[in-house]
């Protein structure tokens, strides 16, 4: 008689399919590590130490959308972050656990595309890494600064570590369930470096033509005047002159946009609460600065003084006075007391025309993205495959062995049953290996009539 043999899969800790909101497939990972990037995109801070993985920016996305890692469980790094704006805030300052942000909340977009590694307007943090963590550790914030009342840092990881789902993440991204604030760092900083943006209109033209010079064909005549402006440099400064170049790739270098790590603050030295702020260097990817429809992600620059990207161009064209930290791209030459480029209104127009082909589309609606939490603010984890398992024999006669091969979590412990009769099971435990895979083999004699399998998550939270 042939042996037959059914693999029943229990679901780990859902019964729902990964297509609901609340729902991630640990088996089925969005791609994260090997998104397509155009071949004119060469600078990446990503250290060697920290590559994206997808399950380690599946793990960065839960903590970024995460509420509990505030104070009071209602902010999240996604709070002052928006994917319906760019990963920025509408705001002028953003709302935390007490009180509002000194600065205007950066836009997150293409990260990982700079040569500057230091992070927030002022430059404070040295990588994504160590950023990621300031603004939990901030009492305005997300609160658990451990001073002035407020819990600790260690109070969140214990927090955190009686949560049975990242029990699991962090099993499978580590390789043990300890969590850390560098594990976090880790995980928060292979989320945000994935947030790419790159199929705008510029991205539709660069790819036509050999460089930025070149006239795009997709472009409108405003457009390819506005790109010719912002890459020229200006020409010497003369009463009067009205200038062929703009000079702004200087600092936002094409094609990643990304500011010059050697740059002086812009001549915007105001803050949110009205005192004067010198230190913002700082500056995100033009990318998207407004959304696809052309609307602004809230006002510009660390204190949200310009409105418009109309009011950025004029700032840039009149810069009346200087300040020690001024960029000298900025003085208006040797002696000079602030540019001034003299552009014309049609002028500034086409440079803002160009500004606005910048913008992508995919980045505000990609589910990969997006909130992981269901409107409850709950999040299950499928574990367990759907498909794709295999049973494989080896030996002969009563030395015969069958193989069960399956996916699974990496470095999660499962148990596989195996049973003749489906009354009587025998618990075999066992653990996903680095790959993802779970492989065990039992005793299957030809004469066995039947054999059944089934594989259940073993918990971590040792119930």
């Amino acid at each position: 008689m042939g042996m037959t043999f059914i693999l029943l899969g229990s679901t780990g800790l859902t019964t729902t399919q990964a297509t609901e909101v609340g729902i991630i497939d640990l088996l089925n990972l969005e791609n994260y590590a090997n998104q397509e990037t155009p071949d004119y995109i060469t600078r990446d801070n990503t250290p060697d130490g920290n590559p994206i993985t997808d399950l380690g920016a599946t793990l960065g996305r839960v903590l970024f959308y995460d509420k509990r890692l505030s104070r009071n469980d209602t902010i999240s790094c996604a709070s002052c972050h928006q994917q319906s704006h760019a990963f920025s805030d509408v705001a002028d300052a953003s709302a935390g656990v007490n009180g509002t942000t000194g600065r205007h909340s950066m836009r997150l977009i293409n990260n990982r595309y700079s040569q500057d590694r230091r992070r927030f307007w002022d430059e404070r943090a040295n990588s994504v890494e160590a950023q990621s963590t300031q603004p939990i550790q901030d009492h305005i914030e997300m609160g658990f600064s451990g001073a002035d009342g407020d819990p600790d840092f260690s109070d969140l990881v214990t927090k955190l570590s009686a949560i049975e789902e990242y029990r699991v993440l962090f099993v499978g991204v580590f390789g043990d369930p300890n969590i850390t604030e560098i594990r976090i760092q880790r995980s928060l900083a292979q989320f945000i470096r994935s947030i790419q943006s790159f199929d705008s209109k510029y991205d539709e033209g660069r790819s036509q033509v050999n460089n930025d010079n070149a006239n795009f064909p997709n472009f409108t005549n405003d457009e390819n005047a506005g790109k010719a402006l912002f890459l020229a440099p200006p020409a010497p400064p003369r009463p009067g002159r009205q200038i062929s170049g703009a000079g702004c790739a200087a600092c936002h270098r094409p094609p990643e946009f990304d500011i010059d790590p050697n740059s002086g603050n812009n001549g915007v030295i105001g803050s949110i609460n009205g005192d004067s702020d010198f230190t913002n260097t700082r500056s995100p990817s033009l990318r998207d600065l407004v959304g696809p429809s052309g609307e602004s992600h809230g006002a510009f620059m660390h204190d949200a003084s310009l409105a418009t990207l109309e009011d950025v161009v004029d700032h840039y064209n009149s810069i009346n006075g200087v300040n020690t930290g001024l960029d000298n791209r900025l003085r208006g030459g040797p002696g000079g007391q602030g540019q001034q480029l003299n552009l014309s209104s049609d002028q500034k127009s086409q440079l803002v025309a160009f500004l606005k082909t910048l913008t992508g589309n995919a980045i505000y609606d990609d589910p990969k993205f997006s909130d992981p939490f269901d409107e409850a603010g709950q999040i299950n984890l499928i574990l367990l495959p759907v498909d794709g398992s295999e049973i494989s024999f080896t030996g002969s006669g009563n030395n015969r062995q069958a193989v069960l091969t399956s996916s699974g979590v990496p470095n999660v412990d499962y148990v596989v049953q195996s049973s003749t009769n489906l009354v009587d099971w025998i618990n075999i435990p066992t653990t996903a290996s680095a790959e993802g895979v779970l492989s065990v083999m039992v005793e299957a004699p030809a004469s066995t009539p039947g054999m059944f399998f089934r594989v259940s998550y073993s918990s971590l939270g040792g119930d």
